[in-house]
């Protein structure tokens, strides 16, 4: 069997979801304390790896200051990135600002080429660029991982824009996680369709199918029915306002409307309960 034929035997390929992570600013921190730098590498990955193995993953290397892990499945591999961040935001509390390390991550999907225990391929290289652009502290996964779970578990989620990628054709879209204590974004948007003009940052929102709720995002939320009881009740309130409100009486033909109202938010709550269920 010729050389080639042997290497492509040890070679295969795999679909696999891939967590790669690396330190912010570690050549400055490494300047102003190369010791104490080192120690809390150490204990940093040793707390990673631990969060990493629990949700199924397997750490596959350790370059330098980077992390990089594979899972199974993408929904683990998110919450594992969610809890080492808020595992090693808990351990820099304390440490003066210039000396606590912050790891940003980015998470993809794809397939890799497997060599020993080794990954190499066009999947590892998406998550390493997706974590150069998250920030110290934060995760940004590829467009397919947040496809793929941001039904399953509550996490919020930014688009963040379509990324280039070297040695890939098409842009990544790619979109940022937003962790407890993160201003509050807004929803998620895909990016345009083709032939689809982007709304503008700063200009009027369009009102074509806008209801009445619209600035209510709570009340946006309701059943149609819930808001259309809502809006009977208010009916019947307002012309007691006006006409002699020392006399009250819009109670009881707003009756059935408050039953409805109540009818309609049991159903919608039943509905949500049977979706998040696994």
């Amino acid at each position: 069997m010729s050389q080639s034929h042997e290497t492509e035997s040890r070679v295969r390929r795999k679909l696999s979801t891939i967590f790669c992570a690396d330190v912010a600013g570690y050549s400055r921190l490494m300047d102003a304390d190369e010791a104490g730098t080192m120690d809390r590498l150490r204990q940093y990955r040793l707390a990673m790896r631990g969060l990493i193995e629990r949700h199924d993953g397997r750490v596959v290397n350790t370059w330098g200051d980077a992390v990089i892990a594979e899972f199974a499945s993408p929904v683990e591999a998110v919450r594992a990135s969610v809890e080492v961040q808020h595992e090693l935001a808990n351990r820099n509390n304390g440490v003066p600002e210039d000396r606590a390390m912050r790891f940003r991550i980015g998470v993809n999907l794809g397939d890799v080429m497997v060599e020993g225990s080794d990954l190499y391929g066009d999947g590892v290289n998406i998550a390493a660029r997706l974590q150069a652009l998250a920030e110290p502290g934060g995760v940004v996964v590829s467009g397919t991982i947040h496809d793929l779970v941001r039904k399953k578990f509550s996490v919020g989620f930014e688009f963040v824009g379509d990324q280039a990628v070297k040695n890939i054709d098409e842009p990544v879209p790619s979109y940022r996680v937003v962790l407890d204590g993160d201003a509050a974004p807004a929803p998620a948007k895909a990016p345009p369709a083709k032939g689809e003009q982007p709304q503008q940052a700063n200009g009027p929102a369009k009102t074509q199918g806008v209801t009445p709720w619209h600035g209510l995002p709570r009340i946006a939320g309701l059943p149609k029915r819930a808001k259309f009881a809502l809006s009977m009740i208010g009916f019947f309130f307002l012309i007691n306002l006006f006409t002699d409100f020392s006399d009250l009486w819009f109670q009881w033909p707003s009756l059935p409307f408050i039953l409805i109202f109540v009818w309609s938010l049991i159903g919608h709550d039943e509905k949500r309960h049977r979706r998040e269920k696994p």
